[in-house]
């Protein structure tokens, strides 16, 4: 998995992490309850142009990831938010190697490594369902 001809990141050896990633209604109102109630810091913060929202967010090191829509969105239950409501994120050294063994194992593509917001990143969902973003940040 160290294939290293990829000159668009860095190859430097970089911590594999699997990190949770809850869809909510309201991304700032999540953001702000989970700072509250377990003292998360944010380790990444996106915002799109529509209002939604996706942040990174840290608990003593251990990280989660949540995206939502405007302040006046909806908060679902997890399981009313949709099949989507729970995505993994994959970090690893070389995501293109990674991606294209999963797709190998049986996987489907939702969209294609590639490279945006600082990451070089693509997303399939496995035979189960669950949804899995495999990358890396493009500065490590």
């Amino acid at each position: 998995m160290n294939d290293k001809s990829n000159s668009n990141f860095s190859s430097a050896e970089i911590p594999t992490t699997i990190a949770p990633w809850l869809t909510v209604g309201n991304g700032n109102k999540a953001v702000a309850f989970y700072k509250a109630a377990f003292g998360a810091s944010e380790a990444y913060r996106m915002e799109a142009p529509d209002g939604g929202l996706v942040a990174k967010l840290s608990v003593n090191g251990a990280e989660f990831w949540i995206s939502g829509g405007p302040a006046d969105g909806e908060d679902p239950a997890p399981g009313n938010a949709g099949e989507n409501a729970v995505r993994m994120v994959l970090t690893v050294t070389n995501p293109d190697a990674l991606f294209a063994q999963a797709l190998k194992a049986g996987a489907s593509e939702i969209f294609p490594v590639g490279e945006e917001y600082g990451w070089r990143l693509g997303r399939l969902v496995d035979i189960f369902g669950y949804h899995w973003e495999i990358g890396r940040p493009l500065d490590s």
